[in-house]
């Protein structure tokens, strides 16, 4: 039977998405379960079924508003003012607020258990979302506030920082925004080595 779509129905569909993408990124998808995902929201396993016929199903859902998200952030970058890097630490601060305030996103990157259909349509939207990210960074290279280097590569590892990492934000007692923001700020932009005239003071 066809789910309604009423502000209820999708307000069920948003915590189950919410829930399934805790219990994929902490276990993987092969080892969640679809009777986990139901407990972890004190539901039945029919329950769940009624809204999602299963859990690849489920696992599509989680990747799309997870996308969905990440492109309203990425947007939002693209369109501030000031330099590359600017839009850049603007897009770090947003993703992390994001994610402190409504959870992590599910991993980018393995979309092998998905059907051939919806593992293309993922791919693309996932392969313009990073094209969006390259943008910003050519930007800042352009205008001379990012060092040259290959996009493809930076833009990868960029969110890995912001996607991953958010991942271990309720497992670490005291961390915040603006710690996390700071670090991945420090090895992105600024790079842990220290200048080596500087070093060479302190040492001396």
């Amino acid at each position: 039977m066809a789910v309604s779509r009423s502000r209820k129905s999708d307000g069920k569909r948003d915590s189950i998405v919410h829930a399934a993408t805790g219990v994929i990124n902490a276990k993987g998808f092969a080892r969640a379960t679809m009777s986990e995902i139901a407990a972890s929201l004190n539901l039945r396993d029919a329950t769940l079924y009624y809204y999602y016929p299963n859990k690849v199903a489920l696992a599509y859902a989680c990747h799309c508003r997870s996308f969905e998200r990440f492109e309203k952030l990425l947007k939002h970058a693209e369109d501030a003012e000031g330099t590359g890097a600017a839009r850049m630490r603007c897009l770090i601060r947003r993703v992390l607020e994001d994610q402190f305030e409504n959870g992590p996103q599910l991993y980018f990157g393995d979309y092998s258990y998905l059907g051939d259909e919806q593992r293309r349509k993922i791919t693309q939207w996932a392969d313009r979302l990073k094209g969006m990210l390259e943008h910003i960074l050519k930007d800042g290279i352009k205008d001379g506030s990012i060092v040259p280097c290959d996009t493809r590569i930076a833009a990868q590892l960029i969110i890995g920082m912001v996607i991953w990492l958010a991942k271990w934000i309720p497992a670490v007692e005291g961390l915040t925004v603006e710690s996390l923001e700071g670090t991945i700020v420090t090895m992105m932009l600024g790079g842990l080595e220290a200048d080596p005239a500087a070093a060479m003071a302190a040492a001396g």
